[in-house]
């Protein structure tokens, strides 16, 4: 019997790991701390703890990922509840499955020292934005809220250059800068900015980074353990901000500077906790602001927008 027991134990440790499922993830732009979670958990083995192998893919194209994952190219990328709400009225297949970042980052910005004291004073001046859309609506909430309108203010496409555009004189303010990298940026050039917060402004709170996953094919068991992987990775970032904070910058030489150190530290608490947990009021309310701009042309119910996958 024993040499029975011993042979079993040999033939346990003598066979090869059991396989793991293969995953896709591709983020919404190149690498940055927005992404703590992911690239803890692939740095700290959680996806391994809970039978994954995540391949983690930068997109050449930001507006692609979702695209893809419609496609069947990807099981899941990293986008934006905005987005998402006008990209399933086209007919992408997509639902979100998964929250990254819970608060809202986009914030209408301007020079700390410059004559925007208000909204207000963006009367007869230029506003300048990267995509069309979404960020128009926001300005002209925020706008709104002022007793202006967007006719008041002049819009410059300045692609992604939003805080040198601001900083060089060639707009008074931009919408679409993120509370956690442009304001540190200018204030690590020397040019100090402020943001008016859009949800401080009258508009309904969001998620800002989501996971999205195709509406028919996805795999709810995988989706569930990936989540489960970025939440303990999550758990570990708070727990441990400095230590997250040196592994994070250690996988890549151009993660390491000022700016992505002190972005880490302005992220860290928007991070969600549950990225699982799902928020039918958060998803109602924002359609329901789409389309009162005239966004999109009906209001659709939260289950054709984003899936709870702790339901199943």
């Amino acid at each position: 019997m024993k040499s029975f027991l011993l042979s079993c134990a040999f033939s346990i440790c003598a066979s090869p790991l059991l396989a793991q499922d293969q995953m896709t993830l591709l983020l919404d732009w190149f690498v940055n701390p927005d992404h703590g979670p992911v690239i803890i958990a692939q740095e700290m083995g959680f996806f391994t703890d809970y039978g994954l192998n995540v391949e983690v893919i930068a997109p050449a194209n930001p507006s692609d990922p979702p695209k893809l994952v419609a496609a069947g190219r990807a099981d899941l990328a990293i986008s934006y509840q905005p987005q998402l709400h006008l990209q399933v009225h086209e007919g992408l297949p997509l639902l979100r499955v998964g929250t990254l970042v819970a608060t809202p980052l986009n914030c209408l910005l301007t020079l700390a020292e410059g004559p925007i004291a208000s909204p207000a004073d963006l009367k007869g001046g230029k506003v300048g934005f990267s995509v069309g859309g979404v960020e128009e609506a926001v300005l002209g909430h925020v706008l709104k809220t002022h007793g202006l309108t967007l006719d008041d203010v002049e819009l410059v496409n300045v692609n992604w250059s939003l805080s040198p555009s601001l900083m060089s004189g060639q707009v008074d303010a931009v919408i679409g800068a993120f509370r956690n990298f442009e304001l540190n940026q200018m204030d690590i050039e020397g040019v100090p900015g402020q943001c008016f917060y859009v949800e401080e402004e009258g508009l309904p709170s969001y998620d800002e980074l989501i996971y999205v996953a195709h509406a028919e094919t996805m795999d709810v068991d995988m989706i569930r353990r990936f989540l489960q992987a970025t939440e303990k990775a999550t758990q570990f970032i708070i727990n441990h901000p400095q230590q997250s904070w040196e592994i994070f910058a250690g996988t890549a030489p151009e993660l390491s500077d000022e700016l992505n150190q002190r972005a880490w530290a302005d992220t860290l608490p928007r991070f969600a906790l549950r990225p699982a947990a799902m928020d039918n009021g958060r998803y109602a309310a924002f359609e329901a602001f789409l389309h009162d701009a005239g966004l999109i042309p009906h209001v659709n119910p939260v289950q054709k927008i984003a899936f709870d996958v702790t339901a199943q």
